[in-house]
């Protein structure tokens, strides 16, 4: 039998999670309902929506891109969440409340976000920023080359708007220290971007791992000592294991050991699938392909997985070439002597961030099983939100061993 309490404005309702101290008990639920669960933080969601409750105990990992159960106990509750919907929040982290409190309160409008590391990629995503970005009040730039910081505000502040009447925000520069004062943080600084030239077949991506999850470290460690509640976009490659890697560091204490006193998995999310979205679309407007029925999973690189439907007419060969045309075109720019840092800025960092903040469907790498996998979500009004549908057998094999291939990683990198 479930029981319910009154916290603050919400509707707990326990479902092996702890109770904060102060919830008074409650005959009946009300919105918002947040059903408290109690799961290992390293493997499993923080927050997320339900609209089923068969939704509320699923098994974490690639299956969530699935349809959920339809098999259902008929019951006042189950009646409840289909027509109304609910949350659910995992206890094992200490800033649970604070995140969700957040999150139900979050702007719609006058949002405030933050750019660090103004190079290729962040001077780009900021541009973007300034001229797509009208429900923005400011957009911060920081970078450790202030004449950079410098040479952008002057030049983004003298852009004019498409529109007469139309808003755009504010650039300004903000110090180290203020990064965290927004509510998202565009990390796209770099310590080791591989020249031109230098790839010799291996993955640009992940050439970068080591040396860009040091730089970020000292990021991390800042959320969790400001007890950041906003979302933290992982920009800079490999997006998908920094994403992982951001989210452990943050709830490492002093002595390396993690505790779950850092970011929820939810407030991070890697943002490079969106211009591996706009390749595909490229590439399979030249096949005749519909883009409406194209889907993109997985990583921003080696792993990524393409289909030119999810499953009716699914085509494994023509789904096959397009994701190694989509895998590749990064290579392809950069054998023409240039690096490839436009698409990637606006397609997976402006454009898809912004979907982000204002609650739209975007590609982006989500957390799924302690894996940040790329897939189609939102961040729903009760909470976030991955598209789940049927998928041919064949695909989901794709998704299954790229999926395998994160995991492989995170578990070397554990070591």
């Amino acid at each position: 039998m479930a029981q319910y309490y009154r916290y603050e404005d919400f509707c707990l309702c326990p479902h092996g999670g702890r109770l904060p101290a102060g919830a008074i008990p409650v005959e009946a639920p009300f919105e918002p309902l947040v059903f408290l669960v109690e799961r290992d933080p390293l493997k499993n969601r923080g927050l997320f929506a339900i609209c089923s409750l068969a939704e509320l105990d699923e098994p974490e990992g690639a299956g969530l891109l699935l349809p959920p159960s339809e098999e259902t106990i008929a019951s006042e509750l189950e009646s409840w969440v289909q027509e109304h919907g609910a949350s659910v929040v995992n206890t094992a982290f200490f800033r649970w409340f604070s995140v969700l409190t957040a999150y139900f309160a979050r702007a719609k409008t006058n949002m405030r976000v933050n750019v660090a590391g103004m190079g290729n990629v962040g001077g780009t995503t900021a541009l973007g920023l300034k001229l797509l970005g009208s429900d923005l009040s400011v957009i911060g730039i920081y970078d450790r080359d202030e004449n950079l910081c410098l040479r952008y505000e002057a030049e983004l502040n003298q852009v004019l708007p498409a529109r007469d009447e139309e808003p755009l925000p504010n650039v300004r520069i903000v110090k180290e220290e203020e990064l965290l004062d927004c509510d998202a943080l565009l990390f796209t600084a770099a310590r080791a971007v591989p020249e031109v030239g230098a790839e010799k077949g291996l993955d640009v991506r992940m050439m970068q791992y080591e040396a860009n999850r040091e730089l970020l470290r000292a990021y991390a460690k800042r959320a969790r000592e400001s007890d950041f509640v906003g979302l933290f976009c992982q920009i800079s490659d490999p997006v998908d294991q920094l994403s992982r890697a951001v989210f452990l560091m943050s709830n490492q204490n002093e002595q390396g050991e993690f505790d779950g006193k850092g970011l929820l998995p939810e407030q991070v999310r890697g943002f490079g699938l969106g211009v591996m979205h706009a390749r595909a679309d490229y590439y399979a407007r030249a096949e005749g392909v519909s883009l409406e029925s194209l889907r993109v999973y997985g990583p921003h690189g080696n792993g990524l997985v393409i289909a030119n439907a999810p499953n009716a007419g699914y085509d494994a060969a023509l789904s096959r070439t397009l994701t190694h045309k989509a895998e590749t075109a990064n290579l392809f720019v950069r054998s023409l002597g240039y690096k490839p840092y436009l698409a990637p800025g606006l397609s997976s960092a402006a454009i898809s961030v912004l979907r982000a903040l204002r609650g739209e469907w975007h590609d982006a790498a989500v957390p799924l099983g302690g894996v940040y996998f790329g897939c189609r979500s939102k961040r729903g009004a009760l909470g976030p939100e991955i598209r789940r549908e049927k998928l041919h057998p064949e695909l989901t094999e794709r998704i299954s061993e790229s999926y395998r291939k994160l995991e492989e990683f995170n578990r070397k990198w554990a070591d």
